[in-house]
């Protein structure tokens, strides 16, 4: 197994993404955050040999240009989704947030078909990979305050603050 490398900028500071040999998005570490490990050192912990090939990442850093532009809202990548069934069910849900919307972690758990399961919700972001294209950025607590995001809330809020600026048309960052 094979993937792609490469570091971009994004609203929330530098990112690297991974493609896998299908042209898939297989993972989305922003760099400002607190990880135990690199994006290449969980890849490669899980058998796929590191590359960098600008051709092959070059999709997929299009579109996070054009989200930092302000010009995407959605995205048109290929997704490697990689968890159980409840994670997928979780992540497909946050993909239909509208871009500069939130939801809560129980419409979520609801948008997901388990109305009671809001705790479940935020361990499922917490295993997201694809932050910013699965925007799990876009989930409040209930009483709209800001809770968890794997490398720190900063990222979260600088996301939010991305989007919300885009759609007042006071620019992209």
């Amino acid at each position: 197994m094979k993937a792609y490398v490469e570091e971009t900028e994004s609203p929330a500071g530098p990112l690297v993404l991974a493609i896998d040999e299908r042209g898939a998005l297989l993972w989305l570490q922003l760099t400002d955050g607190d990880y135990e490990r690199t994006v290449e050192q969980e890849l490669e912990r899980e058998g796929f040999k590191v590359g960098r090939e600008p051709a092959r990442t070059a999709r997929a850093r299009e579109e996070l240009v054009e989200y930092c532009a302000g010009t995407r809202r959605e995205f048109g990548l290929p997704l490697a989704m990689v968890g159980t069934e409840w994670q997928k069910a979780v992540w497909e849900a946050l993909v239909r947030i509208p871009f500069g919307e939130t939801r809560s972690y129980a419409e979520i758990a609801a948008m997901a078909g388990r109305p009671k399961a809001a705790r479940a919700v935020g361990r499922a972001n917490a295993t997201n990979r694809l932050p910013v294209v699965v925007p799990c950025h876009r989930v409040i607590g209930a009483d709209g305050s800001l809770s968890g995001f794997t490398g720190g809330t900063h990222l979260k809020t600088r996301l939010l603050e991305h989007e919300a600026r885009v759609l007042a048309g006071t620019g992209p960052s």
